[in-house]
């Protein structure tokens, strides 16, 4: 005899595939400050950033062979931790100075929408996927990420405690990195803390990790995913949350998602993005998105890495 086994079909919601391009170009995530210096500061910081993207687009090309690179730029502007000015003043300044240096932003993403995008808590689904990798010879003493907010790359120092009647004190040990080579390169990192009034603050580290994901099309919610391209018509709004999560500026540009991301950034960014490597190298992404990207890589000739955090790339120029 033969069992036959039903299932309700929306009990697995299909995983939506996304359009991809070979390469997502990030031109610049800057914040308050930056922007307080002015359309000046601004300029300087495209014109250091011209040069690497060319780099970049020259490579994906060559990577690419005889097909034509399908490569997209984006700019993030950081709405989460301080909320300045408007988009009414803020964006057209922004895309003056990126187009007086010769380079064109595709599309304009809001840090905050890492956090919520619309109704979906974007954060707090990433952050539930993180799988920790219990380090050789722990002992499960410490508490997990989930309830800490705190996520590591290997192994502590042992906390120092009072020693018992009849007990030597504990000797110090240093921490370990788990995949260390050599030498260990250790980083605990702050994934959110909580304000006053108990709300939980997501850390930059952390957001640019669920920023990383959304740019390689590994993000979904319930099947569909979570940063969907809205053309822009008209005039930008005068409040941040009135701006979509994800604007398309020019209706002719490649698709925002990538198989692989290269940012190019101030070099005061380089320990966030040493804590978003931490971060994407524990976190369990949608495998069928997963599944979806890898084929479609390999047919075009281009197959993506296996580790998702090797498929984020970055050039660190100097500060404005």
């Amino acid at each position: 005899m033969t069992e036959a086994v039903f299932r309700e079909t929306t009990a697995e919601p299909r995983t939506q595939a996304v359009p991809l391009s070979h390469l997502s170009l990030e031109l610049g995530h800057l914040y308050m400050e930056d922007f307080e210096a002015g359309p000046e500061h601004l300029r300087r910081h495209f014109a250091r950033v011209r040069p690497w993207a060319e780099a970049a687009r020259a490579f994906a090309a060559d990577r690419a062979g005889r097909r034509r690179a399908r490569v997209s730029t984006c700019f993030l502007v950081d709405d989460y931790f301080t909320r300045f000015a408007s988009p009414a003043e803020v964006v057209p300044m922004l895309l003056a100075e990126a187009e007086r240096a010769g380079l064109t932003v595709d599309y304009l993403a809001r840090e905050s929408a890492c956090a919520v995008s619309g109704k979906v808590p974007v954060a707090e689904a990433v952050a539930g996927r993180i799988v920790e990798e219990p380090p050789p010879g722990s002992y499960g003493h410490r508490p997990p990420a989930a309830q800490t907010g705190w996520l590591a790359n290997g192994v502590r120092s042992p906390t120092a405690r009072a020693p018992q009647a009849m007990r030597k004190a504990a000797v110090w040990e240093p921490p370990r990195e788990t995949a260390a080579r050599r030498h260990s390169v250790f980083l605990d990192v702050e994934l959110w803390n909580e304000t006053p009034d108990g709300e939980r603050l997501w850390s930059c580290p952390f957001l640019a990790a669920v920023w990383q994901l959304a740019r390689l099309g590994l993000l979904r919610h319930q099947g569909e995913p979570v940063f969907d391209p809205q053309p822009h018509t008209g005039a930008f709004p005068d409040e941040w949350d009135d701006l979509p999560p994800l604007v398309r500026l020019d209706p002719r540009a490649d698709p925002f998602a990538a198989y692989r991301t290269c940012s190019v950034l101030p070099s005061r960014f380089l320990p966030v993005e040493h804590a978003v490597r931490v971060v994407l190298d524990r976190t369990d992404v949608d495998r069928e998105a997963l599944r979806q990207i890898a084929e479609r890589s390999a047919g075009e000739g281009v197959p993506a890495p296996g580790p998702v955090a090797d498929r984020v790339s970055y050039v660190f120029c100097e500060e404005t």
